[in-house]
């Protein structure tokens, strides 16, 4: 197991650096699709580009996640801000769609490297009742990112009237800048005694049992749930980005409102990450992941009715500090359900889950859209959520009895292989029959 390191700076760091990451990444993808428009793509085109930034990285993800799981996860996080760098870069100088394309799904696979390397990190660097915490606030790097991207990249691209192609190219390169300040704060993330390959004897790793399978590790307890929680939040976030500039536009809702309330759901979300630990230590893990994906539901399914502005402006609040519970839960719970040799292997599977969704959640949306309205992908997430919820609440009913009494005693110590099937999604493996710990909450 690795060391868990005293003290949060390099907590902090690793936010600063996703933080400037995800920028990057959000300001260009926008500006990738101004850029390809200005060489004459359709929207065939661009939606074939889109997918690439997601496809491409489906290859290697458990690869790169076993690779972890034995090595170390720095190399990963300097791997991938290399190439969001590059494919930044590249895509604004690209003078062809193919390129553009290819360019695209080198910043894909440099964003997988880059999350897949920080999120191992600080599942190895917290102790077992921290990594609540520090997951939501690793995650608050995210939001940011997301906030502060793409509204950088409408001012640099609407900077000269009808010059998309130069000013386009004039964002991918910022964000490719933006994107390399990133290495500023890359220092000392990791400690080599902390990793699992530089802590073992050479005989203990030649003799270690192999790792387990993909099929192995999605049918422990709480793994599935966890990746099917994290694609349908995920899936949610994009969904309302991409349609509620089109609610918008039915009910005659001025584009500069469409981005106050898509602000005011990030901004919830960034809230409710950074208020994390007291809600959990007052609704409990599994409580709160099931209620928060609960009530998403239904406010999606809200969100189709026609509404005032203000009521929308409440809804979206509401929405956003929902949808913040659902990633950095779902990363401790995929953490902490996964055997302990396989955790980056189950995290990259995670990520795996999250790029399907941003594939065919969009297309299904875009075809209930076609078929039924605008309000369809609203009910779609109303359904995916509610199910989402469904998953995180079942899994703690299959015990068949009530749960062993909490006492005073601190958080529970890491568990056994033996034991660790055994808890409810999201929680803490619970000691043995003698019951001397609690389940961390």
């Amino acid at each position: 197991m690795g060391t868990v390191t005293p003290g949060r700076g390099w907590l902090l760091r690793l936010v600063l650096t996703f933080a400037c990451a995800q920028s990057a990444v959000s300001m260009a993808r926008p500006a990738v699709s101004y850029r390809a428009l200005a060489l004459g793509a359709d929207e065939r085109a661009i939606g074939v580009i889109t997918a690439v930034y997601a496809l491409l990285p489906l290859l290697v993800a458990v690869p790169l996640g076993r690779r972890t799981d034995h090595g170390r996860c720095a190399p990963l996080l300097v791997l991938g801000v290399a190439l969001i760098t590059g494919g930044c870069a590249l895509s604004g100088v690209a003078g062809s769609l193919p390129a553009m394309a290819a360019w695209s799904g080198v910043m894909g696979l440099g964003h997988l490297c880059f999350v897949i390397g920080a999120q191992s990190i600080v599942a190895r660097r917290s102790a077992p009742d921290e990594r609540d915490r520090n997951f939501g606030h690793f995650t608050i790097g995210a939001s940011l990112g997301q906030l502060i991207g793409p509204a950088a990249a409408g001012l640099v691209v609407s900077g000269r009237d009808g010059a998309t192609a130069s000013t386009s190219t004039t964002a991918l390169l910022v964000a490719g800048g933006l994107a390399a300040v990133s290495y500023g704060s890359l220092w000392r993330l990791e400690h080599r005694a902390a990793t699992p390959g530089a802590a073992r004897p050479a005989r203990d790793r030649t003799e270690a049992s192999p790792p387990a399978s993909v099929r192995a590790i999605l049918r422990t307890r709480g793994v599935a749930a966890g990746i099917f929680m994290s694609l349908a939040v995920l899936s949610a976030t994009d969904i309302l980005t991409a349609y509620l500039p089109v609610i918008g536009e039915d009910r005659g809702i001025a584009p500069t409102t469409v981005g106050v309330l898509l602000s005011l759901r990030a901004a919830a979300t960034i809230a409710c990450r950074l208020v994390m630990t007291p809600m959990i230590r007052l609704l409990g893990r599994t409580a709160l992941m099931a209620g928060s994906c609960a009530l998403a539901g239904l406010l999606c399914a809200a969100l189709a009715l026609p509404a005032p502005v203000w009521a929308l402006a409440s809804m979206l609040t509401v929405l956003g500090f929902c949808l913040g519970v659902g990633q950095p839960l779902s990363m401790t719970t995929v953490v902490q359900a996964a055997p302990e040799a396989a955790r980056s292997t189950a995290l990259a599977l995670r990520l795996t889950g999250n790029r399907l969704g941003q594939v065919a959640a969009p297309a299904t949306a875009g075809l209930l859209a076609g078929l039924a309205g605008t309000a369809a992908p609203f009910a779609m997430l109303a359904v995916l959520l509610l199910a989402s919820a469904a998953t995180a609440v079942r899994p703690a009913g299959k015990g068949g009895g009530a749960a062993p009494p909490k006492r005073g005693g601190g958080d529970a110590a890491a568990p056994s292989s033996a034991a660790r099937p055994r808890p409810a999604l999201g929680e803490s493996p619970r000691p043995g029959p003698d019951g001397g710990t609690r389940a961390s909450r």
